[in-house]
């Protein structure tokens, strides 16, 4: 199997300047083929895992009332009931219903999670404006308008996922009030929210821990 071509891509400052000087992304990350079934199966595992598994109905021992018959056994012409609490009664107990001890976890295994991961690096790698390289994220107080304004000196809008190498106080109190943000570390890099932002952010510190973790 031919090794994956390196790309190159523009890396910008917090003024929105274009450095000299491009980064090289290595190609068996940033340049694979994207392997969709992979990336199903990343975020059909996420999505499962993230559920609560709060929903809980009653049983018929649960619900109140249907301590008396209902009515005798015999001569009414319908038919025998012993309780209101059954399930055939308005009220009464749920057949079959989620018990709140739903167990939804499923798992993928290390290989696949990693064809993922690069999968959907490289097909956002590959989109037109929707992966932004920062030479650095750092600042020296805590301002949300600061911080949107950093965003979009770089163009980054809408939707947007910003990953980081070192964590900056400042910038994660400073994001905490951008709802359409979703910042996270280079480790804790995951399918879903690298395909579902619009703009993907990564400083050059997070491109080396990445690809030191999936070359």
């Amino acid at each position: 199997m031919a090794t994956a071509k390196s790309i190159k891509v523009d890396v910008y400052n917090m003024q929105g300047e274009v450095l000299e000087t491009k980064l090289t992304l290595k190609g068996e990350v940033f340049n694979i083929d994207v392997h969709e079934q992979a990336i199903y199966n990343a975020i059909r595992v996420q999505m499962s895992n993230s559920r609560q598994a709060t929903a809980k109905t009653k049983k018929r021992d649960e619900v109140s009332g249907g301590g008396k018959k209902p009515w005798r056994q015999k001569g009414t012409g319908r038919a025998r009931a012993g309780s209101t609490r059954s399930p055939l009664f308005t009220g009464g107990g749920t057949v079959f219903g989620p018990t709140g001890e739903q167990n939804y976890k499923i798992k993928q295994n290390k290989k696949e999670h990693d064809l993922a991961l690069k999968s959907a690096l490289s097909y956002v790698a590959h989109e037109k404006d929707r992966l932004r390289v920062l030479d650095e994220l750092k600042m020296n107080e805590t301002k949300t308008k600061e911080l949107v304004k950093v965003l979009n000196n770089i163009k980054a809008q809408d939707k947007v996922t910003v990953i980081y190498d070192t964590e900056d106080e400042h910038v994660l109190h400073s994001a905490r009030n951008i709802s359409n943000l979703k910042i996270m570390s280079a480790r804790d890099i995951n399918v879903y929210d690298l395909l579902n932002a619009k703009t993907v952010v990564l400083t050059k510190g997070a491109v080396k821990l990445i690809e030191e973790a999936l070359a």
